[in-house]
């Protein structure tokens, strides 16, 4: 790759989520390349692999006979600075420019246009991400959703589960949670329901599908739907106290995730026990893709 012809430097920022990754290359303010495909063999443990994937993505979206004149990434699944850092040390090898790596929960404040804060994201999975005052990220949540992952649409379905079992112990009739759950794993009774969620290939991801049976319940009058989704805002809003007990600025709470911005009803158990918890706090959903922050970020990198 040669040097963009435009009289701005090329800033290219990544975002590379569990399902999708976007690319968004600028000149100024001159939109270069704008371009989208699925994550599919992104393998961000594997440093080398990762910088490869990512080269070949470059190369894939940017106009033939240029490079960017800096980068920077948002990784799903880049958990520690040590795992970001070798990833952005085979991409400088690689390219000769400068580059930036974080996980992609840190792509939400500077979308958001904000300079610190934090980045809270529900989807499929959780995590609640921030940075002290030298700048070092600091990361909670983001177990998986066999350990945590509470409040994203894994750990949601987990804790339903949970419910519906617990209510079957305790002797009660099936309720709309029981009997949307029993018809989506396919099974024919509640004490089914473990082995349906054990046989899981892609736990994260099959579990995580079902979780619109949780709303729907709620929405039918299941009050175990609904107690699932007021502790789910709680376990969302504790990430966040988590931070704040760290040190971490906290005034402002970028929300992301399809899970938390498509239903209204975990969105606002978040932000009621997010008062509680961790008072003056502004939640706010981020209506910009995450991109935006990955090219803010490469800006900083110039």
């Amino acid at each position: 790759m040669q040097d963009s012809p435009s009289a701005c430097p090329l800033v290219v920022g990544i975002d590379v989520g569990g399902t999708k990754t976007h690319l968004r290359a600028l000149a100024g303010t001159d939109t270069v390349a704008d371009h989208i495909r699925p994550s599919s063999g992104w393998r961000p443990h594997d440093p080398a692999a990762a910088a490869r994937w990512l080269t070949a993505l470059l190369h894939e979206a940017l106009p033939a006979d240029t490079r960017p004149a800096a980068l920077a990434v948002g990784g799903h699944a880049c958990e520690t600075p040590r795992q970001c850092a070798g990833i952005a040390a085979a991409l400088r090898d690689s390219l000769a420019v400068p580059v930036l790596v974080v996980g992609d929960a840190e792509l939400l404040v500077p979308a958001a246009g904000l300079d610190k804060g934090v980045g809270l994201v529900a989807g499929t999975g959780s995590v609640a991400v921030g940075r002290q005052a030298d700048g070092s990220p600091v990361q909670v949540g983001g177990w998986g959703a066999v350990l945590g992952d509470e409040g994203g649409a894994a750990g949601l379905v987990r804790e339903a589960a949970r419910a519906v079992w617990a209510a079957h112990d305790r002797g009660e009739a099936p309720d709309a949670l029981a009997t949307g759950l029993i018809a989506a794993f396919d099974v024919a009774e509640v004490p089914a329901l473990g082995a349906a969620l054990e046989s899981a290939s892609a736990v994260s991801a099959e579990w995580g599908r079902h979780a619109p049976v949780l709303f729907a319940a709620a929405a039918a009058g299941s009050r175990l739907a609904e107690d699932v989704i007021t502790d789910g805002g709680r376990a969302l809003a504790a990430l966040v106290a988590r931070l704040a007990a760290r040190g971490l600025p906290v005034d402002d709470v970028v929300v992301a995730g399809g899970t938390i911005l498509s239903q209204q009803r975990l969105y606002d158990a978040f932000a009621g026990a997010l008062a509680g918890a961790v008072p003056g706090a502004r939640p706010q959903p981020l209506r910009r893709p995450p991109v935006e922050g990955a090219v803010a970020l490469a800006r900083s990198v110039l």
